[in-house]
């Protein structure tokens, strides 16, 4: 991009990197799902605003009017989700997923997250991770698993089959979105949409 001239600004910039999760698998060290804490997309909300204000003072207020309508949108979908996972024992929150992408999730709103894969969609599951994760499925009693927008579903597929083996039965709950947004036009497609979708069939699949 900089060699484009086009001005390019991360909005991870926004963050503390004292808050962020540590990875083994990138370079940067940092677990990339950030979105997924809704106190984090806040920051990086007054972070854009101020950005581009920057960069376009003649529609500063207009983007800080944005903004502010956009923070108590981000503000409500945060107490809405506490109230909806609130209905959820603290015991069953128990997240498995095709890969680690909702770490920053199980951190700010208190459930044990387990990816099949690792943090990159490009990594395979093993027979020996497969195999692992089915004994903690049953030692836990999980209800449900989940399926990945951005990840083939044959992973946690042979993850069922594997609990299925071991004479317990986990059903899969839905997909979630997790690398990506649903289509465009549809509520999915937009983050308080997405972020409420996926609480939504967390909590139902695993109540």
């Amino acid at each position: 991009m900089g060699s484009q001239n086009i001005n390019t600004i991360a909005v991870s910039d926004a963050l503390d990197p004292k808050t962020l999760i540590g990875s083994e698998y990138f370079a940067s060290n940092y677990d990339p799902h950030i979105w997924f804490d809704v106190k984090n997309w806040e920051l990086i909300t007054q972070f854009v605003v101020d950005k581009l204000s920057e960069a376009n003072p003649e529609h500063q207020a207009e983007f800080e009017k944005n903004g502010a309508e956009y923070l108590e949108k981000l503000k409500s979908l945060n107490e809405d989700i506490k109230t909806v996972i609130s209905k959820l024992p603290e015991d069953k929150r128990i997240l498995v997923t095709a890969h680690d992408a909702f770490n920053y999730f199980g951190q700010a709103y208190g459930f044990e997250v387990v990816g099949l894969q690792g943090l990159s969609t490009a990594t395979e599951a093993g027979v020996q991770d497969v195999q692992n994760l089915a004994t903690f499925i049953i030692d836990k009693q999980v209800k449900a698993i989940f399926v990945e927008s951005s990840v083939p579903k044959r992973t946690i597929e042979a993850l069922q089959a594997s609990v299925k083996s071991k004479g317990f039965d986990v059903k899969i709950g839905g997909t979630l979105y997790s690398d990506a947004l649903g289509n465009a036009g549809t509520e999915e497609g937009t983050y308080i949409g997405m972020f409420r979708y996926n609480v939504n069939t967390i909590v139902n699949a695993l109540k």
